[in-house]
Formats: structure tokens, C-alpha cells, sequence
């Protein structure tokens, strides 16, 4: 179902994947910009930084500007819940426009993947939705710290990320980020 005019929904849905319990956060952004643009600045290391700010985040290593593209690797390093932690993320697959899909490679999770899905919508806006399935590390203190602040935490964190991306697309910073060059 395509969200009304709303800046976004979103649900903390728990499923079971392979006999674990993993928390599903799905998060739905209507921005008034081209498909194009809006994918491209999902895909931008330096939209990504801007928007996580608050954590200094910041690419260390594999792609560390422009657009990641499949089979890249980005390793962040970013201070969350008060301690500093590198991530590594490979992109696994692309679909110019319409999806593109990240997977933990190396972390403080146990796994995640974050799944991105764009479509224009009849009035030229482009409807994007993540999907971010992970699993925590140490089982049922994992689990715990899942029910009581990990899921709300991740889940404003990809809220944070998403409000920035569309006052980016909209206002036209969109034209300073490198990578962004070819839509102008």
C-alpha cells in the first residue's frame, strides 16, 4: 500500500528466520524528487555521513565517497550507544532505480540486511521503502536489548537517514554530493 502524503510510517514487525527471532523494521518515505535522484543519494557514502552526523560517522575504508555500486564494500566507523564501532556492509545487489540491497559483512550485529525499494508514484513523487532485518549477538541478551532499545534505536537512526535524504533531494543539495554530477 502506497502511504499517504505523510513524511513516513513505519512498523517494528518480529519474524522468524530460521528458527531465530529477528527484528524487521520496515520504514516508508513519499519525497517530492525524480526516482533517479532519490536512488542515487540511498546509494551516496557522503548523503549517508551528512545524515548520521550525529554519530560521526564516517567511511574508513572500500568506497569512501560517491555511489556504491554492487559488489563494493564500505567499512564506517561511528559511535553508537556510546561506543565506537566499524561495520562493514557489501552491496549484493542492484537494480538501477528500483532496489538495491546491503548485508553486514563485519560488525557488532550477528547479520542484518537492509533492503532499499523505490517507485514513482502517479504525481512524478518517488515512494521509498526500507526493509532492515537484523540479528543482534549473545542470544537472549541480544534479544533483550531488542525488545528494550535496540529496535527503537535502529529504527531512528534510519528515520534520521531518511529525513535527511528527502530535505536533500527537495532543496537541491543533492547537486554539492559527489556522484550527483551526471543528473545536472
Amino acid at each position: 500500500m502506497i502511504p499517504s502524503s505523510k513524511f513516513q510510517n513505519h512498523l517494528v514487525v518480529i519474524i522468524g528466520i530460521e528458527n531465530h527471532i529477528m527484528p524487521d523494521l520496515h520504514l516508508e518515505t513519499t519525497i517530492k524528487a525524480p526516482i533517479e535522484i532519490v536512488f542515487d543519494l540511498a546509494r551516496s557514502i557522503d548523503l549517508h555521513m551528512l545524515s548520521l552526523e550525529h554519530t560521526n560517522e564516517k567511511a574508513i575504508a572500500g568506497r569512501m565517497t560517491g555511489l556504491v555500486e554492487k559488489d563494493e564494500t564500505v567499512t564506517w566507523s561511528a559511535k553508537h550507544l556510546g561506543i565506537t564501532q566499524e561495520l562493514t556492509s557489501h552491496i549484493t545487489d542492484v537494480e538501477p532505480h528500483h532496489f538495491f540491497a546491503d548485508e553486514m559483512v563485519r560488525g557488532a550485529f550477528h547479520s542484518f540486511r537492509h533492503e532499499h525499494h523505490f517507485e514513482t508514484l502517479e504525481n512524478g513523487d518517488t515512494f521509498m521503502k526500507d526493509s532492515f532485518s537484523y540479528k543482534s549477538p549473545l542470544g537472549i541478551l541480544g534479544k533483550l536489548a531488542d525488545k528494550l532499545f535496540l529496535a527503537n534505536y535502529m529504527t531512528r537512526l534510519l528515520e534520521q537517514r531518511n529525513l535527511t535524504l528527502k530535505q536533500v533531494a527537495q532543496n537541491g543539495r543533492w547537486k554539492e554530493l559527489p556522484g550527483m554530477e551526471k543528473h545536472l
